[in-house]
């Protein structure tokens, strides 16, 4: 990551955090060794055979002496958090961690102070997970993700359209008073993880009575089930199928991979629209993904139907709303990745392709 954080901000956090044991309950050397192997690093003491790495370093100096000054590590080039922003994000995210700091109202004292200082330089500290209650954070650029919270969890119709009714206008609660036997309604807030293969199969088997049942019976269940709102559209289904490889390989925390989701709702087809109108652009997508840090990734499967009108000729019209729509969503916080129709063939490549794409958006998108 490159460096955006400016030494007035630097010192801001320093000058900060002079009355805060960045360590909490912890001591330096528990709270540095979650982030950094200190048996690998090396030592700074002349008696280099005494203390021959970090760790015994540290203990020499921290605990046994305590003749290092508290801010001693914002200034260690072992750490890079003076020269890394990543490095230094994670230091301060770790410093607000339950197994770390365990007094609720200091880490909220915390985590305000430290998203006032870092606002300037274009991050924030946000919550990515819980456990037992507490708050678990990571740094970001600000910007990232979708603001907001999601409300209403739409997808996997495998029949007619579902019709949607504000319950509550004013909270933007909605009920499905038609058809909801043919869409899936996912009715569990959103945990600040995301939401992961094992969350939506944990759903399914409550939904389904299955509770108990065998979790890879769970799991084809649900899955037969998803795939079957995708009716013939095998470029869309090889997408499916090829997520569902990544679950058997990498195991159900990965985030899952939400078919057919319904993005804006339009009560009207487009005969009740007047000439030369329209009914909203992109009312479901294609695939949805819902990472921690409020990330949701779009992935669309671009049969003939995007690009050209039912004759098949070239449909400039056609394109340009749908491009208008991706600017609409990048520009809300979404990300929109796009698959081409021949690049979803029936072909090891395919499968292929895929696999590398699947593998190379985890990676990017890892905290």
């Amino acid at each position: 990551m490159a460096s955006h954080i400016t030494e007035v901000t630097w010192r801001r956090l320093i000058e900060g955090l002079a009355t805060t044991a960045w360590y909490g309950v912890l001591d330096e050397v528990e709270f540095l060794g979650r982030l950094y192997d200190l048996s690998t690093l090396p030592t700074t003491d002349s008696r280099s055979k005494q203390f021959p790495t970090a760790r015994e370093d540290i203990i020499q100096h921290c605990i046994a002496n305590l003749d290092w000054p508290d801010d001693w590590i914002f200034y260690d080039e072992r750490f890079g958090l003076a020269e890394n922003d990543d490095a230094l994000l994670r230091f301060l995210a770790e410093m607000l961690h339950p197994a770390v700091r365990t007094n609720l109202a200091e880490v909220e004292r915390l985590h305000d102070f430290l998203n006032q200082t870092l606002v300037h330089d274009g991050y924030e500290i946000v919550q990515i997970d819980a456990i037992s209650g507490a708050p678990v954070f990571a740094g970001r650029r600000i910007g990232a993700g979708v603001p907001g919270s999601m409300k209403n969890l739409i997808f996997a119709a495998d029949g007619p359209k579902p019709e949607i009714v504000f319950s509550d206008a004013l909270n933007n609660d909605v009920r499905v008073v038609k058809n909801e036997q043919f869409c899936l309604v996912y009715d569990r807030p959103l945990a600040a993880h995301g939401l992961t293969w094992a969350d939506l199969t944990n759903w399914w088997a409550e939904r389904e009575g299955l509770t108990g049942a065998p979790p890879r019976e769970i799991s084809l269940n649900l899955y037969r089930r998803l795939d079957r709102s995708l009716g013939d559209n095998d470029a869309e289904r090889r997408v499916l199928r090829a997520y569902a490889d990544r679950y058997v390989r990498v195991g159900d925390g990965i985030p899952a991979l939400l078919p057919q989701v319904y993005l804006h709702y339009d009560p009207y087809t487009r005969a009740h629209h007047a000439p030369g109108s329209s009914p909203l652009p992109r009312q479901r997508m294609d695939f949805l993904l819902l990472l921690p840090q409020r990330i949701r990734i779009v992935i669309e499967c671009d049969g003939r139907q995007h690009y050209a009108d039912e004759a098949g000729r070239a449909d400039s019209q056609r394109y340009a709303e749908i491009v208008a729509e991706d600017r609409e969503l990048r520009l809300r916080g979404y990300e929109v990745y796009r698959f081409g129709g021949a690049e979803l063939t029936d072909s090891p490549a395919t499968s292929r392709r895929l696999a590398s794409f699947f593998d190379r958006l985890a990676e990017r998108y890892s905290t």
